[in-house]
């Protein structure tokens, strides 16, 4: 084969490359939704709960993820995958698979940090080795004392809550550029309302669970009006968590769908709620799930589908019962922590 022949075949090649390349990036731009804040953000994430995984499983899920154009990743100090993620993150980028500006990171305000959001903040990018978070969210609205380190707080450790104090820190995150974004999760309509009393700087995310069996309508039209962005963690129940259940995945008229629609039960949940312009944080560690999951972007489910889902009988799972307690919590009931929203 001539030198000519071969120097066209590659730039050919090339040219096919770049071609894929450019549709890829565009396909990725157009699955992001813009925040109140001004930035854009990834409507699917890999989220990194990861208690019973170990730093290497949860290094070798976040390639796979990047591998397969997840762009989003979502952890919290409680969940103690903030160094496993942040490792994993530097070496892609210095292998030059990603680059910082590519991805969006997001970790979250444990409440022993309320006393302090900056010194959280900032043992959170010293953890993860970076120098800025995307998105730093206050985990739940409760205060615990500043030793309180276990996901679930002894009735001791609970102090009364400030929001007002916690937000004045979260907005100096923001102001000292240690985070681009900030916002909330697990908050209820009331509670932001209360939030957005004093706070000058609206909260652009409200990170909370939400699926076909929990679908949030009355906080999504609230958030939509004051163009918050809801998030979704367990957007498909939280299976394979000690809290999680299938109920989500397992349902009938779901998985009915998903035959329909030649796609699984996961698939059409994660459609169902991207569809509703929500983002959907996905944790899974298996290769197959990863790429499944990511699969839901290019769903297509009709007005049928809609009404199905719609006539489900609607159950929270994550309720929060290990945040209540009748002595020292600020919420003495369950109808306390979400202000009758359940």
């Amino acid at each position: 084969m001539s030198l000519y022949k071969r120097s066209h075949i590659c730039i050919e090649k090339h040219a096919e490359r770049r071609v894929r390349e450019t549709q890829r990036e565009r396909k990725m731009r157009s699955n992001q939704v813009r925040l109140n804040c001004g930035i854009t953000m990834p409507v699917i994430g890999l989220g990194t709960y990861s208690f019973q995984n170990d730093r290497k499983t949860t290094e070798l899920a976040v390639h796979m993820a990047l591998k397969m154009g997840y762009r989003h990743f979502d952890t919290a100090k409680i969940y103690g995958s903030e160094p496993a993620l942040g490792n994993a993150l530097t070496e892609a980028m210095h292998d030059g698979k990603v680059e910082r500006e590519d991805i969006f990171v997001t970790s979250k305000l444990w409440g022993s940090d309320h006393h302090d959001p900056v010194a959280g903040l900032k043992q959170t990018l010293k953890n993860m080795g970076m120098e800025y978070l995307d998105m730093y969210l206050v985990h739940w609205p409760v205060k615990l004392k500043p030793w309180a380190c276990n996901p679930i707080p002894d009735e001791d450790e609970f102090e009364p809550l400030d929001l007002e104090t916690t937000w004045s820190g979260m907005q100096k995150c923001l102001d000292l550029g240690f985070c681009r974004c900030i916002g909330v999760s697990n908050f209820s309509t009331k509670k932001i309302e209360q939030l957005l009393d004093f706070a000058s700087v609206p909260p652009a995310v409200n990170q909370v669970e939400m699926h076909p069996l929990w679908r949030q309508r009355k906080l999504r039209d609230f958030c939509r009006d004051h163009n918050i962005h809801v998030s979704a963690y367990s957007p498909l129940g939280g299976p394979g968590n000690s809290w999680g259940s299938t109920l989500v995945v397992n349902n009938p008229i779901i998985r009915a769908i998903a035959n329909k629609r030649k796609a699984t039960p996961a698939q059409v949940a994660l459609r169902w709620g991207l569809s509703k312009g929500s983002s959907m944080i996905v944790k899974s560690f298996s290769p197959e799930r990863i790429k499944e999951n990511f699969g839901a972007i290019d769903l297509k489910l009709d007005g049928q589908d809609f009404m199905e889902i719609d006539k489900l009988e609607e159950r929270k799972i994550m309720r929060g019962e290990f945040l209540v307690n009748e002595t020292t919590s600020p919420y003495k009931t369950i109808q306390d922590l979400w202000d009758d929203e359940i």
